[in-house]
């Protein structure tokens, strides 16, 4: 029943009950544009800021696994020196007990063959070990720039949150005022300025004709167009820019007032 009163309202409302409706949600809108550029870049510095730091935490991250890998090969290496030097010892004992030269010469190969595994292994091992000790360097600089971020978030979050909680309760006011005026406007024509402004320079959608001109984009407006948005009998919008223009005088003193 609230509601149907509500339409009701709405649908009762003059076209100038609805342009000074308009342009009063402007200036409110106006107002929270105003309190949202105070806080200028801050809120894009701050997620910048997160988005490196979470890069910066993956490179580390990755860097630091890829060490694990590494350590993991080197201990590899290390297990298979250990089984060539086991070998080389057992063909060494068999060397004392061989019936002839051809033995003899097939257990020297083995162990010329198991010689030749131990200095493969201990030479990648030297490389294995020569890619953590740079991998550790770049883990060390990137640990280093990502305290110095995460000092920058922690300086420019208290900034932030500074400004927000000086402006908190202004704007707080104003959204609730922006709230109650969208509420007596009938939908299409909330939807058509949201529409507008979004796409409008500085958020402007509802605009004051100024000097003969339109108040968003300054192009001339014809006298008997001027005449017509004065008289407000009917919603007109710039033929340039599509904002909706309102009369100075009816609109703009009441709406600073």
């Amino acid at each position: 029943m609230a509601k149907e009163n509500k339409q009701a309202e709405v649908a009762e409302m003059t076209v100038a009950e609805k342009l000074k409706a308009l342009y009063d949600l402007q200036m409110v809108d106006t107002a929270i544009d105003k309190i949202k550029i105070l806080r200028g870049e801050l809120p894009l510095e701050v997620q910048d800021l997160e988005d490196e730091i979470e890069g910066l935490q993956t490179r580390v991250s990755k860097y630091q696994d890829d060490i694990n890998a590494l350590d993991k090969s080197i201990n590899g290496k290390k297990q298979e020196i250990a089984n060539a030097q086991d070998l080389i010892k057992k063909y060494e004992e068999q060397q004392n007990n061989v019936r002839n030269n051809r033995e003899y010469d097939s257990l020297s190969k083995e162990i010329e063959f198991q010689t030749l595994e131990i200095e493969l292994c201990e030479k990648r091992i030297r490389e294995f070990t020569a890619q953590i000790d740079e991998k550790k360097v770049v883990i060390d600089e990137s640990q280093q720039v990502l305290d110095e971020r995460k000092l920058d978030l922690e300086n420019k979050k208290k900034e932030l949150d500074d400004i927000i909680e000086e402006t908190r309760k202004e704007e707080e006011v104003l959204e609730k005022k922006s709230d109650d005026l969208q509420k007596i406007i009938e939908p299409r024509l909330v939807t058509a300025y949201r529409k507008i402004r979004a796409n409008a320079r500085n958020g402007l959608a509802v605009v004051p004709v100024e000097r003969d001109a339109c108040g968003g984009c300054f192009n001339k407006i014809p006298p008997q167009r001027q005449l017509d948005i004065a008289s407000r009998k009917k919603i007109i919008v710039c033929e340039y820019c599509g904002r909706i223009l309102v009369n100075p005088d009816a609109e703009g003193k009441e709406g600073q007032g």
